[in-house]
């Protein structure tokens, strides 16, 4: 039961009242956790806690919208939602409206999971290298899936071999390698800056156990 002690709240929630589904779930893919009375981690159940935040946010929030007397937290929104619709159009150009609720949502979500550290009660998931993976795989897939369908397969993989037509071999085996290397350079980044954070916010503790906290 040591083991255990320090999950936080809702972890032990989801652990006293849905560990038979989890278990269902990692037995799915071939997994089984190593207790299954304990099937969520606290990174697990802290991305869930997250998620269910924001749905729950957005959900009233959007109970609430108006265009004469808007709240700040919808100014919030607008703020953010304007911020990343002016980024993507510089960055993207023509069509970057489309992509603007994703890049809005991963934006909002990895900054929560990166803040949440910050409670004591919870513990940053993004310091576990399984979160940042995650994003990063699935906004991988998400912009190789508009190029498949924006330009079609062979214009978007034309374009890998850049302007040359000598150099197109080898320019695009290294593009080639360059993209799929992307996800694993973005898990490292987010996931070593955080896990370096926690470390060093630990050792400050350690030192100073009464001032520092």
């Amino acid at each position: 039961m040591e083991a255990h002690h320090h999950e936080s709240w809702f972890t032990a929630l989801l652990n006293q009242y849905l560990a038979a589904p989890a278990n269902a779930a990692l037995e799915l893919v071939g997994r089984h956790a190593h207790d299954p009375q304990h099937p969520w981690a606290d990174w697990m159940a802290t991305q869930l806690f997250v998620a269910l935040l924001l749905i729950i946010t957005t959900a009233v929030l959007r109970t609430r919208l108006s265009t004469d007397k808007p709240g700040t937290l919808q100014l919030m929104f607008e703020g953010l939602y304007s911020f990343w619709k002016q980024q993507a159009h510089d960055v993207i150009g023509h069509d970057s409206k489309k992509y603007v609720p994703y890049l809005v949502t991963v934006f909002v979500y990895l900054l929560l999971m990166n803040l949440i550290g910050i409670i004591p009660a919870f513990e940053s998931p993004t310091m576990f290298a399984m979160v940042p993976a995650g994003c990063a795989i699935a906004t991988f897939l998400y912009y190789n899936f508009w190029g498949f369908k924006t330009q079609g397969p062979v214009s978007y993989l034309k374009h890998f071999g850049g302007p040359i037509w000598w150099l197109f071999p080898a320019m695009f085996v290294l593009e080639i390698i360059s993209h799929f290397i992307r996800p694993v350079s973005l898990t490292i980044r987010l996931f070593a800056n955080m896990l370096a954070g926690e470390q060093v916010t630990l050792g400050f503790i350690a030192v100073v156990p009464l001032v520092i906290p």
